[in-house]
């Protein structure tokens, strides 16, 4: 099959796709770049705030104890969030609404802050956006561990995921994947409720974050080089013991990056879950909140580095030995 230019020369369809690609990097990069500066939009117009709405409604209209009924949640989800990509259009701006790499680093510094003035109970509240756990009985240690790992989750979640997903799928592939993160975080639990219905949408997001959890393991060995191999080592050690395939893979990065400890025992309504392990190091301290937060960082600035710079260094390759 021919794919004729506008001036009606034959074009190699291979050089579409490569194009389209090296386009994608770039205006994925841009759009992580701008979460970093702008954060994220006032909660009002923001898009994500609307289809969470949606959702909810969604639930509550095919909700039973059903990993069916779950299905049937997910594959709506899933077409809201691709007609979404379609209906933006720019990847530029589909990446920045889909990312939220700054605002989880300003969520985690409050939480640092008020361990830094002794104020545990302001601590336990602003933790409560970002860990699902109960905190009410946590100390600073505790606090510090549950502030570290969420901040290592979500620098996947909330940012090299969405770039990820956006370099290989443009706009609708990263509207999906927010789509399947966002059905994920509303309930993708396993207790009594959501164990079966949410099983769907808990497995997308497995599958969604695979490939970009250990490419965010690789990038924190690039960051940090001088913890390279015991960053390999603890990922290779400690994240096949983690109930997550791709939580442990990060957590441990994380930990072995940082020279602490993850992982203990977290309540959720009460109920006890014992988490392996991660790491060598000592327990999680408030100062080692900055260190994550610069991590998580320096990972954004990193992968957005390389998503500018590949198609650059292509096209002068091209250029060259052309």
């Amino acid at each position: 099959m021919s794919f004729l230019s506008r001036h009606g020369r034959c074009r190699d369809p291979g050089s579409i796709g490569r194009n389209t690609l090296e386009a994608n990097m770039t205006s994925a990069a841009l759009g992580m770049l701008a979460d970093q500066l702008l954060s994220e939009p006032p909660e009002q117009i923001h898009p994500l705030v609307a289809y969470g709405r949606i959702m909810s409604v969604i639930e509550h209209l095919t909700f039973g104890d059903s990993r069916w009924r779950g299905i049937i949640y997910a594959l709506l989800g899933a077409a809201l969030g691709g007609i979404g990509g379609n209906v933006i259009r720019s990847n530029g701006v589909a990446t920045y609404l889909s990312c939220g790499g700054r605002a989880l680093c300003n969520a985690a510094m409050t939480v640092q802050e008020d361990l830094d003035r002794g104020d545990l109970s302001a601590a336990r509240t602003h933790l409560r956006s970002l860990v699902g756990r109960d905190v009410d009985e946590l100390d600073e240690e505790e606090i510090a561990r549950a502030v570290v790992e969420s901040v290592a989750e979500n620098t996947v979640d909330a940012v090299i995921a969405p770039g990820f997903w956006s370099v290989v799928g443009g706009t609708v592939g990263t509207a999906l994947y927010r789509a399947v993160n966002t059905m994920d975080a509303m309930v993708g639990y396993k207790n009594r409720k959501y164990r079966q219905f949410g099983w769907a949408s808990a497995k997308l997001d497995d599958l969604c974050n695979f490939l970009p959890a250990r490419l965010s393991a690789l990038l924190v060995a690039m960051v940090r080089p001088g913890s390279a191999y015991a960053v390999w080592q603890g990922v290779r050690e400690f994240a096949p013991t983690h109930p997550s395939p791709n939580a442990g893979v990060i957590e441990a990065a994380f930990a072995s990056a940082l020279g602490i400890k993850l992982g203990g025992i977290n309540y959720y309504q009460g109920t006890a879950e014992k988490r392996p392990v991660m790491g060598w190091g000592r327990a999680a301290k408030g100062q080692d909140i900055i260190e994550a937060v610069r991590l998580s960082r320096d990972l954004t600035l990193a992968y957005s580095a390389l998503n500018l710079f590949i198609p650059v260094l292509l096209s002068l390759k091209r250029r060259i030995f052309r």
